[in-house]
């Protein structure tokens, strides 16, 4: 029951065929809707869907045709020029060609069967893959330790923040303390001295009114006619009443010194804050979590793609290398990075000083823009369609 089962499920499989999706290959014999192939015959260069390909297989008892997997690369692994499968690999030239190609322009070539080279192709490959897995774990570890330094940057700026803000409230603290007690100090000088200046007052006052009775006794004494009476009363004007002549009313000390005084201060405080925070600002711009290790200014720029033996080969001189693919990928990488360093230090440039390095000057600054825009140019033929 079990096999019947099966055998119903596999004919009735057989019999609805699926259709072919926009990412499927068509069948290349169905007519109509297309459906989804399952096998292509390198022999036929067609793709077959099921039922097809058993048809196929079956008109092909004798002499079974080479199949694979169903694939929309069949053209691309057929010849254009002999309209024959790609068999064979050509060492001298670095690509796949079919068997009469090896009779013709390739003759006298390197060459070995698809097979051969992809064996040894494969061991290239599983050596890149064991250096991409390699550099996936340091970069990896990269990751994983860029990771923890953005938290620990971010603790610590939020740690700094904390303590510029209690500094600061203390710090503001400290100039109400300072400015209460200066404003305490001028309150109580000013209380004492009005306090002894308004004693003198009521004593100037006194004095005054004593004066003016007297002055009128005197006035009185001065039109009696009894010449006794007269001389006996005049010795009482003879005492001098006590006075406060010695009072110097001064105009000139007034607080006005204070308040210059305070404004020195204010300059002071002004001048030495702008100056510790341009120290703590120099401090704050310098810290980083990525430090860059490239050139930092246009001398140090130009000088490290001058090293750069790889980088100024020119294809033609690296002939010898085992694939001609690896050598332009390895030349437009190079490229690549020149083309970014060099963005990066057009970015970076106000931030390193790189100017002031090499004097400042205008001309000099067109010169060295000029040189680098000509290095780079020698490397752009790597950037055309063809690399």
């Amino acid at each position: 029951m079990v096999e019947k089962l099966k055998k119903t499920k596999l004919q009735t499989d057989r019999a609805a065929p699926s259709y072919a999706g926009p990412e499927d290959v068509e069948c290349d014999v169905c007519t109509g809707r297309k459906h989804k192939a399952v096998k292509s015959c390198l022999v036929c260069l067609e793709s077959y869907c099921q039922t097809h390909y058993e048809r196929h297989e079956e008109f092909r008892s004798g002499r079974r045709h080479k199949v694979t997997e169903a694939t929309g690369r069949l053209q691309e692994m057929i010849c254009s020029q002999h309209d024959r499968l790609l068999e064979v690999f050509c060492r001298t030239d670095q690509r796949c060609v079919c068997l009469l190609c090896t009779m013709d322009e390739h003759k006298n070539h390197d060459t070995v069967s698809a097979a051969a080279e992809r064996t040894e192709k494969q061991k290239l490959l599983e050596d890149n893959q064991r250096k991409h897995q390699q550099r996936i774990q340091e970069k990896e570890k990269k990751l994983q330790d860029l990771r923890e330094a953005v938290k620990t940057h971010k603790r610590s700026a939020q740690t700094a923040v904390e303590d510029t803000e209690r500094i600061f409230t203390e710090l503001i603290r400290s100039f109400e303390r300072r400015r209460s007690e200066v404003i305490q100090l001028i309150r109580d000088q000013e209380k004492t001295a009005v306090s002894r200046a308004e004693g003198l007052l009521k004593e100037l006052e006194q004095e005054i009114d004593d004066l003016r009775r007297r002055h009128d006794e005197m006035e009185q004494l001065s039109h009696t006619e009894d010449h006794i009476s007269f001389l006996q009363s005049l010795q009482s004007f003879t005492v001098p009443p006590e006075s406060t002549d010695s009072i110097t009313v001064s105009s000139l000390l007034l607080f006005d010194d204070v308040g210059k005084s305070v404004s020195q201060l204010n300059a002071k405080v002004d001048d030495f804050c702008k100056e510790e925070i341009k120290k703590i600002s120099g401090k704050v711009s310098h810290i980083e979590i990525v430090l860059f290790n490239g050139p930092k200014t246009s001398v140090e720029l130009l000088q490290s793609w001058e090293g750069s033996s790889v980088c100024d080969l020119p294809l033609d001189s690296m002939a010898e290398a085992s694939s001609t693919e690896q050598m332009q990928q390895t030349n437009k990488a190079k490229a690549v990075k020149i083309q970014e360093e060099y963005l990066q230090w057009c970015r970076g440039e106000d931030a390193w000083g790189c100017w002031e390095q090499v004097k400042g000057k205008k001309r000099e600054r067109k010169a060295q823009r000029q040189q680098l825009r000509r290095q780079l140019q020698k490397q752009s033929d790597y950037f055309s369609p063809g690399v």
